[in-house]
């Protein structure tokens, strides 16, 4: 579905081989999916652009076209992440890609599970744009992150034992990012899965009740799920300092979630990555220690 954790587009990572192979170009790639996607690149050899705005040897800003063609050279293959807090990821990616469409390339897209039923979402847009282009194309979109609960839930987790969100009694097909990571490896290294969309998942649906007992049996502590309404979870994301459009979007995706739109298990990973997805109960174990005070 969504995922609000850290990737970004200050990268920060430059990883250049000899230049015995196309180069594969990584946005977002100090975020929790880029920077397993990266590392997995590398250690199998491929050559990885890592470009960042502060960049002095791969820079790239979306408010300066100049530094697009830059990073493009020699680049044959593109991942990419929409920035945080840009719900309008259409027209902010609208330049680069025109700029990526020259030469033929190949272009994996984080997008979101549930944007195929709606042409006006941002991320929707930006995969017809792909899908129009007759460039090569992949779509991953991912349900809700496991890793949310270790990055923007986590201060009320660790201060007062809750997790407050508006999601309800609904279930939710929550992955790791490390999952969505092995996809993108995946489909940037293999044409088999070329001008296809997957919706990944984890390996079973569960509301956040009872994702908060699985963290508190691997935390020691207690650890629950707390309804909230709308206004006031936009109202804490202001507060938490993200601006008020992305609020408003972030919390309009919860209303997808409570009409059961995230709950759907798909065996997308297996098919990608030739193994199970990483359920909650491992992902809680491995990061236990996040969820102590």
């Amino acid at each position: 579905m969504y995922s609000i954790q850290n990737d970004s587009i200050h990268l920060g990572y430059v990883a250049i081989l000899p230049n015995m192979k196309q180069r594969i170009l990584v946005l977002g790639s100090t975020g929790n999916v880029g920077k397993p996607l990266v590392q997995a690149l590398t250690d199998a050899g491929e050559t990885v652009v890592a470009a960042s705005r502060n960049s002095a040897v791969a820079r790239l800003d979306y408010s300066d076209p100049s530094t697009f063609a830059p990073v493009l050279e020699g680049v044959d293959r593109v991942f990419i992440v929409s920035p945080p807090g840009h719900y309008a990821a259409d027209q902010l990616l609208a330049p680069f890609l025109e700029e990526a469409f020259k030469q033929p390339r190949k272009f994996v897209l984080l997008s979101a599970d549930g944007v195929q039923f709606n042409d006006e979402a941002a991320l929707r847009k930006v995969e017809l744009k792909l899908e129009a282009s007759g460039h090569r194309y992949v779509f991953l979109r991912p349900n809700w992150f496991m890793d949310n609960f270790h990055t923007f839930w986590l201060a009320p987790i660790q201060a007062a034992g809750i997790i407050p969100v508006p999601a309800g009694e609904a279930k939710s097909a929550f992955i790791d990012a490390r999952d969505i990571a092995a996809s993108a490896f995946a489909a940037l290294t293999s044409d088999r899965f070329d001008n296809q969309a997957f919706s990944l998942s984890g390996p079973e649906a569960l509301t956040y009740k009872e994702a908060a007992a699985i963290l508190s049996r691997h935390a020691g502590r207690k650890i629950e799920y707390q309804h909230v309404e709308d206004q006031a979870f936009i109202a804490s994301l202001i507060q938490a300092g993200m601006p008020r459009d992305y609020s408003e979007f972030l919390t309009s995706l919860f209303g997808f979630v409570r009409q059961g739109y995230a709950s759907t298990v798909t065996d997308s990973v297996k098919t990608l990555t030739g193994k199970e997805p990483i359920s909650l109960e491992e992902y809680a174990s491995r990061n236990a220690g996040f969820f102590l005070p």
